[in-house]
């Protein structure tokens, strides 16, 4: 795949992700919410490039800082983002402004981290972006698969006639 088709990828991916975030999505428990990162990190791998041949050392450290970007900001996004659950169970998710400030500080790094391997002459692919970016969605989905889980209502019998139904929304606040 050529480096436009990656970079394009690479806008669709985020532009979809951001425009996503700040409406409420259900957190279905059966959803395979690994298989965008999966389906990414594919892409990103099966191209040749991922490594400078002539910068090894620098490459690997550059694209070690990128994953970890990718996994630190996709821990912050989720850790900001608010979760709650409705009476019928149902667990929902949306995005913060503080959301949206962990994206800005993770481009911002990004942009860094691309600024310095090209200062230090490193020949940087797209595969490595769209990797973090696989890290990102990953870390982030599967963190808020777990906060929907401590959410849930855990299976309690039914109260005897003549006891009152607690119901709690089991909102949770960032």
């Amino acid at each position: 795949m050529s480096g436009l088709v990656d970079a394009l990828l690479i806008v669709l991916a985020v532009v979809v992700v951001i425009a996503r975030q700040f409406r409420p999505s259900r957190i279905a428990p059966g959803r395979r919410w690994w298989l965008l990162p999966a389906v990414l990190a594919v892409v990103a791998l099966r191209e040749p490039g991922l490594v400078d041949a002539h910068h090894r050392l620098a490459s690997v450290t550059l694209l070690t800082a990128e994953l970890l970007t990718g996994l630190v900001i996709g821990a912050g996004w989720a850790w900001t983002s608010r979760i709650w659950t409705e009476p019928d169970g149902a667990v929902w998710s949306r995005s913060t402004k503080a959301s949206g400030a962990v994206w800005a500080v993770g481009i911002t790094l990004r942009i860094g981290l691309f600024a310095l391997g090209a200062a230090i002459g490193v020949h940087q692919n797209s595969s490595a972006l769209l990797l973090a970016l696989a890290v990102t969605l990953l870390v982030r989905s599967g963190f808020l698969v777990r906060r929907a889980h401590s959410l849930r209502p855990a299976a309690a019998p039914a109260p005897a006639y003549g006891e009152p139904m607690v119901r709690s929304t089991g909102k949770e606040r960032v």
